[in-house]
């Protein structure tokens, strides 16, 4: 198991840094690299989807982005203490017939 600096706990800056580094992975649109940043046994929820495990997020990550085309996210520092980290975001992607969406939300 690799460690992925910066680690808890955080500053100020490295929470921003940890935030900038997921949002950076997120936007390589690449299931693998991004299912790395997250716990092996993590469970998700995208909408009606759900996963558990790094095998089904790679798997749930590849079916979204076979859907939704150009995606690219933005996150924010919402809050930070010691070790959680909150975040605000917002992605925009099309679909194959040319209409856009976009999502907000908040995570821990």
């Amino acid at each position: 198991m690799t460690s992925r600096p910066p680690l808890p706990p955080f500053t100020q800056e490295t929470a921003i840094q940890k935030v900038r580094l997921a949002e950076d992975g997120w936007n390589t649109r690449d299931p693998e690299k991004v299912s790395l940043a997250y716990t092996v046994d993590s469970s998700w929820r995208n909408r009606a989807d759900f996963a558990n495990g790094r095998g089904q997020i790679v798997a749930l990550l590849s079916r979204k982005w076979t859907r939704e085309l150009d995606y690219r996210l933005i996150k924010e520092l919402w809050a930070f203490h010691g070790s959680p980290i909150a975040v605000r975001f917002a992605y925009e992607y099309h679909d194959d017939s040319g209409n856009w969406f976009r999502a907000y939300g908040n995570e821990n």
